[in-house]
Formats: structure tokens, sequence, C-alpha cells
């Protein structure tokens, strides 16, 4: 196949992610992906006595079946109808960002909370983050919005553009299954803290660089959108590494600073307060209006990833 086809695989998923977002009644992979996790857990468990070692061959099984399963479909399809291979891995790329998705999330936060008040805000809201939301006010449900867009900004763009850059569509779809493993298995109670830690692990390592480009990647689209570019670059690095998880603080810090908004702090997670650091501690609250500002320096960055890990795929490619 010409190589300026393979090179419109990237921006071609991307705009595609654009343009037609998730639909509910399309069939998507992550779906499998997460029935594959459920049906296999308990075989794993029953096979090895010891919950993390039966976690460990659990997370590699379906990591190294999910890249086997996407680059035979790729390969074979590529070998026997080329063209029809062509549109699979555009396909499989686009099933693996989520940038429209992101931002339809936070835009129905903030249509409920003008529309229809706090009440409604905290009944969207509910739906993308884990805390308890019964007693957050309007910027508190403002503030779980925009750290919910910056911080899937890394998981839902910068990364699986990065590992499709890196190898086509089998990578991107390898990466989907590692976030999927750890968004299902990687928490830290009773039932999953042995069994769910290699997931989380491989999360970690698979998301560490493209955590850390989101800081300039962040940066540059705040310029590029009238933010504030150096003060994203400052808060990027300095609070990035306040939050619990070793990579999603970079990418709320970042927009913290490019937005001056606070993020982070105390939080309510199954009845237990969380007491979280601040993240851009001397800035101001979130409104909802910091919502909309969100998802436009979230558009504005996730189309630089794409430029720039398109030029990577380029000169991997000519």
């Amino acid at each position: 196949m010409p190589a300026n086809m393979e090179l419109l695989i990237l921006p071609a998923a991307f705009a595609l992610d654009l343009l037609a977002g998730d639909p509910r009644w399309l069939p998507h992979p992550v779906r499998w992906m997460g029935a594959a996790i459920t049906r296999c857990e308990p075989f794993f468990r029953r096979r090895f006595a010891s919950p993390a070692r039966a976690g460990c061959y659990f997370a590699v099984f379906l990591i190294v079946a999910t890249w086997l399963l996407a680059a035979a479909a790729v390969g074979l399809t590529r070998k026997w109808y080329p063209l029809a291979g062509w549109f699979l891995e555009i396909a499989l790329v686009y099933y693996s960002l989520s940038a429209r998705s992101l931002l339809q999330a936070g835009m129905d936060v903030f249509d409920a909370l003008g529309a229809k008040g706090v009440a409604a805000g905290r009944r969207m809201v509910a739906h993308i983050v884990g805390r308890d939301v019964s007693r957050l006010d309007r910027s508190g449900v403002s503030r779980a919005a925009l750290e919910s867009v910056a911080e899937n900004m890394v998981d839902g763009v910068i990364a699986p553009l990065f590992f499709a850059a890196l190898g086509g569509a089998p990578l991107a779809l390898t990466y989907k299954m590692i976030n999927t493993l750890d968004s299902m298995v990687g928490y830290t109670n009773e039932r999953y803290l042995l069994f769910g830690r290699a997931a989380a692990r491989i999360d970690d390592a698979a998301n560490w660089l493209p955590a850390r480009l989101a800081v300039g990647l962040t940066a540059i689209g705040a310029g590029l959108t009238g933010f504030n570019a150096r003060q994203a670059w400052r808060t990027g690095w300095r609070d990035g590494r306040l939050h619990a998880s070793p990579n999603a603080g970079f990418a709320e810090a970042a927009f913290a600073g490019a937005l001056r908004v606070r993020l982070g702090g105390p939080n309510v997670y199954h009845g237990r307060i969380v007491a979280k650091p601040w993240i851009g501690a001397t800035l101001k609250d979130v409104q909802p209006g910091d919502i909309v500002r969100a998802g436009v320096l979230m558009l504005t960055t996730a189309t630089l990833a794409m430029l720039v890990l398109w030029s990577i795929r380029a000169l991997i490619w000519l």
C-alpha cells in the first residue's frame, strides 16, 4: 500500500472521532474488552492460588491476546483486500479515541448546570467521576467536570495516538485493553488490591510518557487559544506530581495553570473523605464557564498531539 495512504490513517481516524464521536448503537471493541475481562477473571482466580500471580497472568494474557487478534485482523485484511485493510485500521484507531466524547461529557455538565441548576449538574457529573457528588456546590461540580476532561485527555486521546503512531491500530487497541483493565480491576480495595496490581502497574508504565507529553502540548495549546501558556508549563511540572496517580496529575496541573483555576483538593469517595492536595492552590475556584474553556483547550491540545504524532508516524514510514 502506498505510504501516502498509510500516513492518512491517524488524521482520518482523528477526524472521524471529532465528527462521529461514540454512537451508542455502534459496536465498540472496548465493550468487547470489558466482556473479556469479566469472563476471564474467574478462570485466572481459580487457576492460581496467589491473587497477585493470577492477576499478572490475567493481565498479560489479555494484553497479548488483544495485540495478536488486532494484528492478525489488520494483517490478513491488508493481504487479501489492501483497501479494506486500510479502512479497518482507520476504524480501529478511531475506536481508540474519545476526544468528542470528552467534549460532550463536559458540555453536558455545563448545560445541566445552566439550565437546571446544581442538582442536575450533580446527576450529570456523576456519570463521569467516581467521587460522591451529593454535597458538591456549583464550583465543585464544575471542578469535577474539568478534572475529568483534563485527566481523560491523556488516556482518551494522547496515549492512543502515541501508540498508534508507533505501532498502528494493533498497538493502539492494545493500549485500550491496558487502560480498560486498569479501569475495571486496578483498584486498591480488598478484592483487587493484589489481583489488580499488575494491571495498574502496566497502565502506569503505558501512560508515563504520554502524560508528560501532555504538559508541553497543553502549554502550546494554551498559547494558541489565548490562555496562559507559561502558567500551564510551570504548574504542570510543579504540581503534576502532587496527584496520587503517577500520571493523572500532569494534564490536570497543566490545565489548572492554563485556565488559572485550582483543581484537586479533598473529595468524598465511598463515604470517606480523601484529603487530596490542591493543584494550582493559589489560583481561583472553578466556575461553570471554565468547563467550556477546558473543552476548547482539550480540543486544541488533542489536535496538536495528532499533528506531532502524525509527524512521528511519517518519520517511521518514510
